[in-house]
């Protein structure tokens, strides 16, 4: 999984992604300090993983990873070569989803680049700026259907219809995943790889103050707003809090979250948020040489999930043994499940569930 972190300069997204990866990216109160993208891989906490492995004390434990993607910073005209415009939409088209880093805080020593907060517009700037690069490349592609329709293939017709539906609501201001299209168009739109079509996840950056008050915070109230009315989702962060937590220690951090008045790091919701908004969940492997967690999209059946591990196991598929975590857990040893009838055996239609601790058969 790729997550590009974009947003206006200033507004706490390289901050952020220091504190998520680690990764040092360089952060200062001026606008472009981020020119390359800045990647970090980071490993999905999950706790079954730790009570696997004390069941099976494995060589090894390996988690499943994502990749986040800083992005340069954005500003008006963006689409049109100002600023790093045309290196920023490269980069935005090759990740999965787009975590939007918007400030819904005030501080008179960091500079706004439009010199007042305000998320409409900040999500607006660039909302548009990634439109008008859709925009663009539709219209390359209407054009060279165009031509195409002289051949008299119905397929192109139907083509040209949905690419003139969809720039018509690009120009209305929406972005295309703000559109419902049958499973045909979808397959059609997709080839498009327009950025408005990709989950974006609004991250609210507030101040440490506003942590403990947040329904007083007007800025994340209106950016709540734009994220329900294109059915996006926002979670709040605290860029600062983040990067404190950062520094501290694995057992250190678990004391500073609740002294914070806090469930959980700000990592651990990003990530919860990006599987939502992806259709992501995990299923698990285990056994004396290694426990895993492996990553797939929602509704994905046995076998395609044993492709995940090598293309012979989805070739020669045979079934699954599976046993939900809850219940081996419950049971303390994979013997004493497999006793009491939990452990199951899974043929070629079974839809893979989150959690699932899973032997693949196969004969290649």
């Amino acid at each position: 999984m790729k997550l590009g972190i974009v947003g206006l300069p200033n507004v706490g997204k390289s901050t952020l992604f220091n504190a998520i990866t680690k990764a040092g990216a360089e952060s200062a109160n001026y606008p472009f300090c981020t020119i390359e993208p800045n990647v970090g891989i980071v490993a999905v906490p999950d706790e079954r993983l730790d009570k696997l492995a004390e069941m099976y004390n494995p060589e090894k434990i390996t988690p499943t990873v994502i990749e986040f993607v800083d992005i340069a910073g954005l500003v008006k005209g963006a689409s049109k070569g100002e600023g790093l415009g045309n290196k920023f939409l490269s980069h935005i088209r090759e990740v999965d989803a787009i975590v939007h880093v918007v400030r819904c805080f005030e501080d008179g020593n960091i500079v706004h680049v439009d010199g007042s907060i305000g998320p409409k517009r900040d999500v607006e700037t660039i909302n548009l700026e990634l439109i008008f690069a859709d925009l663009e490349m539709l219209e390359r592609r209407i054009d060279r259907t165009r031509k195409n329709l002289k051949s008299g293939d119905k397929k192109f017709q139907i083509e040209m219809e949905l690419y003139e539906s969809v720039k018509a609501h690009l120009e209305s201001g929406k972005p295309a995943r703000s559109m419902t299209f049958d499973s045909e168009q979808q397959q059609i739109v997709d080839q498009l790889f327009l950025i408005t079509l990709k989950p974006v996840l609004y991250a609210g950056n507030v101040s440490e103050n506003d942590l403990s008050s947040l329904e007083a915070n007007k800025f994340l109230a209106e950016l709540k707003e734009i994220a329900a009315d294109e059915g996006s989702e926002v979670m709040v962060i605290c860029a600062k809090v983040e990067e404190e937590i950062a520094q501290l220690a694995d057992e250190e951090k678990a004391d500073f979250l609740e002294a914070m008045g806090l469930d959980e790091s700000g990592l651990d919701k990003l990530i919860k948020a990006s599987y939502k908004i992806l259709g992501l969940i995990s299923y698990l492997t285990a056994g004396p040489q290694e426990v895993r967690a492996w990553t797939i999209i929602k509704g994905t059946k046995a076998p395609q999930a044993a492709g995940k591990i090598h293309s012979d196991f989805e070739r020669g598929f045979i079934r699954a043994e599976i046993v939900a975590y809850n219940d081996l857990m419950a049971c303390g040893t994979y013997n004493t499940a497999k006793e009491k009838g939990l452990v199951r055996s899974e043929g070629k239609e079974y839809v893979m569930q989150d959690g699932d601790v899973t032997l693949f058969r196969f004969n290649v």
